[in-house]
């Protein structure tokens, strides 16, 4: 991990000063998956803190150990987000605390391109442009998670995941900072730091692609790694076609402005 988080500080000072310097203290060690992450401590642009111990974020937490579980335990996470689609979370069910509150948003996931299209788009060009540019799913696929926050009771905690832990959840965390008036370059580096994360997990998905597409692996890299400005895709379709992110949220999450008050003094300190 240190070598990862050295090998991206010289690329991306930024991010690295922002998310991945602090590591120990936001990334959560697990035996069974990566990238699972508190997304509080970031500081909001009207000086308060975004709490800890709240909200995380993950990849795929199938395979979690007993000694997991005994970390969600000690975390109070009872509550999981699945944005995973129907068939993908079937082949790979959660393994959470018994009792847990489980909520599968499939919106959008179900539609996701196999392998194999994945390979014939990113020869095209402009992959995850698109996906993060598809925002026709966004409202369906997070309010669960958006109602959740504003119920949720303060000794409780809750996650979510996808897969991988870095797209559809990065999207999550996000819109979550940003509703906490999180700058948006804080909001950037948290996203780009899967890239890090998630480093082994890439290096085998990279090579696979790279065989169906015959294109170099420095290609692929720059094809699938993480991007700030995906993100500033995914706002600016937003703006666009609600005329302000804020009204997005008033329509697709219900969360208006007494919504918006809500979270901020349930999530910032």
């Amino acid at each position: 991990m240190k070598k990862w988080i050295l090998a991206f500080t010289l690329m991306a000072p930024v991010m690295a000063s922002a998310q991945l310097a602090d590591s120990t203290q936001r990334l959560v060690r697990m035996q069974g998956t990566v990238n699972f992450r508190d997304v509080g401590g970031y500081k909001t642009s009207n000086g308060k803190t975004v709490a800890t111990g709240r909200v995380f974020r993950s990849a795929d937490v199938s395979r979690l150990t007993d000694q997991d579980l005994q970390t969600l335990e000690a975390k109070h996470i009872h509550t999981v987000f699945d944005f995973r689609g129907k068939k993908e979370a079937a082949a790979a069910p959660d393994r959470i605390l018994p009792g847990s509150r489980y909520t599968l948003c499939p919106a959008g996931s179900d539609s996701l391109p196999t392998p194999a299209m994945m390979a014939d788009y990113i020869k095209q060009g402009g992959f995850l442009e698109k996906f993060y540019g598809n925002i026709t799913p966004l409202g369906e696929r997070y309010k669960p998670l958006f109602q959740e926050l504003l119920v949720l009771p303060a000794n409780e905690s809750v996650m979510y995941h996808c897969t991988g832990g870095r797209d559809r959840t990065g999207m999550a965390t996000a819109l979550f900072l940003y509703a906490l008036q999180v700058p948006q370059e804080v909001i950037e580096a948290d996203f780009t730091a899967s890239n890090v994360y998630l480093a082994p997990m890439n290096a085998r998905m990279f090579q696979g692609l790279q065989q169906m597409t015959g294109m170099s692996k420095e290609q692929i890299s720059d094809a699938m790694a993480l991007k700030p400005e995906y993100l500033r895709i995914m706002f600016n379709s937003l703006k666009q076609t609600y005329g302000s992110v804020e009204n997005f949220f008033a329509k697709e999450l219900g969360i208006g402005e007494k919504e918006m008050i809500v979270l901020r003094e349930k999530y910032t300190m």
